[in-house]
């Protein structure tokens, strides 16, 4: 069900990549939600997936960037505004990536060079998407800035390995810089906490598929959906939000303030 909640609002997604992906959802919803938006994923990235179909079913346009590249995100930003028409009302970073993860080291056995590559995609480009925003004066007064993270900033998940510090450094980076949007532009800067989601990218951690089953076993709502998320991602891009800054919003089915739940202790103590 359309709300028309983005009528007017224009914005950039980053890091669609398939039919599974939170931002695929999330372009989908805020095209129904009448946004116009430019799509962006790293060259390589998009060579491995199906943007180029997402781009025809929404009207949108494509700009390959690299989220590490200030050079990139600089014509990024320019040229989104020239097909826009103005300046920017949300973008939505959902961007991450551990070579670490990918190759099967240990978090105790870390290929250093690896793990800087995976904080630089991760987490310090939110950083750099941010000052190339804040810099070039890019975002509309009241517009929203949001980046998807996950509870091992939090709490040990040992497979999660060095995205979990990633993930942390992403949330750090939106409080202090969220502080400056807000003071000086009033654009507010939130990060997501979901639910593990079956997406390409998710599906690289070892156990995953564990993951899922024992956080939807804990949660009393169950698992978040991708497009469950896309929904919360698109309230807060909505004008309904238009206090809500620097927090990381769980979004997880209740999952963050479980000890433990009976459908786990049933598991556990061999009942089912």
């Amino acid at each position: 069900m359309s709300y028309n909640l983005l009528k007017g609002k224009k914005g950039i997604i980053f890091g669609a990549l398939d039919s599974n992906s939170i931002a695929w959802k999330t372009a989908e919803r805020v095209h129904e939600e009448g946004g116009q938006f430019v799509l962006t994923n790293a060259p390589v990235a998009m060579r491995m997936g199906q943007i180029n179909e997402l781009a025809e079913k929404t009207g949108s346009q494509i700009i390959p960037a690299d989220a590490t590249s200030l050079e990139d995100l600089q014509n990024l930003i320019d040229k989104s505004q020239e097909i826009l028409g103005g300046k920017i009302d949300f973008v939505l970073h959902s961007i991450g990536m551990s070579i670490n993860v990918r190759k099967g080291k240990h978090y105790t056995d870390q290929n250093y060079e690896w793990t800087q590559k995976g904080t630089d995609v991760s987490a310090m480009s939110f950083h750099k998407l941010m000052q190339t925003l804040y810099k070039s004066d890019a975002m509309n007064e009241w517009g929203s800035i949001v980046a998807l993270t996950y509870m091992a900033a939090q709490r040990v998940f040992p497979d999660y390995n060095d995205m979990a510090d990633n993930k942390a450094y992403l949330e750090s980076i939106a409080r202090s810089f969220g502080y400056f949007f807000g003071r000086d532009k009033n654009v507010r800067v939130n990060t997501i906490s979901q639910s593990p989601t079956p997406t390409t990218a998710g599906s690289g951690v070892k156990g995953f598929d564990g993951f899922i089953a024992y956080a939807d076993k804990m949660s009393p709502l169950g698992n978040a959906t991708a497009l469950d998320c896309a929904n919360y991602t698109v309230s807060l891009f909505s004008d309904l939000t238009k206090r809500v800054t620097l927090q990381n919003l769980f979004h997880d089915g209740g999952f963050s303030n479980m000890g433990v739940s009976d459908a786990v202790m049933s598991t556990f103590m061999g009942e089912e």
